[in-house]
């Protein structure tokens, strides 16, 4: 069946959207010395500003996917791309560092309803099959390429001045806005709920919120340890309250029945793992680049360019890789890649060459490129339309669940591995130890595969086997 003109303008919009909350991230990353300089902000404040936005990410994504299937995929998109646009404008006047916390959680929670609205508004628009796979590949490579581009440009922009990083989030908003107004349709279709479940809604924020909190809190691992094991542990009730609720509600937030789906829950698995270990990499390359080399935001960001290979890789190569192999096998492949490519970082030296590098970064494009799009296939595909937005919820908290614990465990080993040392020896010695951490995840995300592939392979045996009998 083919696809409208307007199907592929509405993909182009929800790239630039995703494209935004990935350059949005990456610049605010590099611009926090100049931001801390200027602001005179402490480190705890600092590092605030970034755990700020990943709270309200993290802790509102599951909510914001069911609020699409539940309030209309067009509205909540329209409706959180403006208070996207608001808020990051409101950072780039901040003064005082409350403000910047103040923007950057509700930023954050901002993304965490319009980005699954948008996932969604695609698998709406494009029925399953090759068109379908092709979008989310394209989706998929966006995203990627929105944060390795974003390291480049937040260099260039924090060298005019750092507002700059949240001014220029407002501006391509807009035009995104603009765009979407007239090109995102809404269909009208909406579920048979007449109510809202409000407990749902309040325990399962309030358990992702304290889960993602607990996780943040891991990089500082002798700071308040028991605050730590109350945040996970009030979470993991506030999950079982979730659970029960939902179990006795008419009208689920979520639909535990969904969980059912092997396919779906190891994606979910293989998505936290992924995303775990290429932004704990690219943390401990940028302090390798920056601190121990010392090359400037613009270097570092450079440098890190090659592994957003997936941008040209993931809409082109990829789609005929799935169409021939299937999703899993390339999944398999993808993390071989970024496995071998974490592998050989494990030998990084202080004389290192960028050429030496250069393998690693190939690599991790490659692993981006045949990952990230097809879990999100695989997550959202056999999934009914009324809840493609709690689909796309699903995945995107895996993704970014697994981003802060990638980041809060590499930390946490760099620093303990590290102590009071101040030394480029010892700096190289904690960040080798620390790469550890993304080599794990990958290696675990691979074990993942190998069972979901075989589980597919004796699935088939078995339905041969069932057809000779007969």
């Amino acid at each position: 069946m083919p696809v409208s003109a307007r199907s592929w303008g509405v993909l182009i919009v929800l790239c630039g959207a995703i494209f935004l909350e990935g350059i949005d991230v990456a610049m605010l990353n590099v611009a926090l010395p100049s931001i801390r300089a200027d602001l005179g902000l402490s480190t705890g404040m600092l590092s605030g500003v970034v755990s700020a936005y990943v709270l309200g990410y993290g802790g509102f994504m599951l909510l914001g996917g069911r609020a699409a299937d539940l309030l209309g995929r067009r509205r909540m998109f329209l409706f959180w791309l403006v208070v996207f646009l608001l808020f990051s404008g409101l950072g780039g006047f901040a003064n005082e560092g409350w403000v910047l916390l103040l923007a950057r959680f509700v930023t954050g929670v901002a993304a965490a309803f319009m980005t699954p609205a948008g996932l969604s508004l695609i698998t709406t628009n494009f029925p399953e099959g090759p068109r379908r796979n092709q979008a989310l590949l394209i989706y998929a490579g966006t995203a990627a390429g929105g944060f390795a581009l974003g390291l480049v440009i937040g260099g260039l922009l924090t060298a005019i001045g750092w507002r700059w990083v949240f001014f220029a989030p407002v501006l391509l908003s807009l035009v995104i806005l603009v765009a979407a107004i007239p090109l995102i349709k809404d269909d009208g279709q909406r579920p048979a709920v007449r109510s809202f479940d409000m407990a749902g809604a309040l325990s399962v924020t309030g358990a992702m919120i304290l889960l993602v909190y607990g996780v943040v809190r891991l990089e500082h691992p002798s700071d308040g340890p028991l605050l730590t094991a109350g945040a996970f542990a009030a979470g993991l009730a506030l999950l079982a309250l979730f659970v029960a609720v939902e179990r006795r509600s008419a009208g689920p937030l979520v639909r535990l029945g969904i969980l059912r789906s092997a396919p779906l829950v190891r994606a979910n698995m293989m998505a936290a793992l992924l995303t775990a270990s290429f932004f704990g990499f690219q943390f401990l390359v940028t302090l390798y680049l920056q601190e121990l080399r010392g090359w400037s935001t613009v270097q570092t960001g450079l440098a890190l360019l090659a592994a957003a290979a997936d941008v040209v890789l993931a809409p082109t190569l990829t789609p005929w890789l799935v169409n021939r192999f299937g999703n899993a096998r390339v999944v398999l492949g993808g993390l071989l890649s970024g496995l071998l490519a974490y592998a050989l970082f494990l030998g990084v030296g202080l004389d290192w060459t960028y050429a030496a590098m250069l393998p690693s970064m190939l690599l991790i494009g490659l692993m981006f490129a045949f990952v990230y799009g097809p879990l999100t296939i695989v997550a959202t595909d056999g999934i009914a339309e009324h809840e493609q937005g709690l689909a796309g919820g699903l995945i995107n908290s895996s993704f970014q669940f697994g981003a802060a614990l990638g980041l809060s465990m590499v930390t946490a080993v760099n620093v303990a591995v590290l102590g009071a040392a101040s030394d480029a020896e010892s700096g190289l010695t904690a960040m080798r130890a620390a790469l550890v951490v993304p080599v794990t995840a990958t290696l675990l995300a691979t074990v993942i595969a190998v069972v979901g592939l075989r589980g597919r392979s004796r699935g088939r045996t078995g339905g041969e086997r069932a057809l000779s009998a007969t």
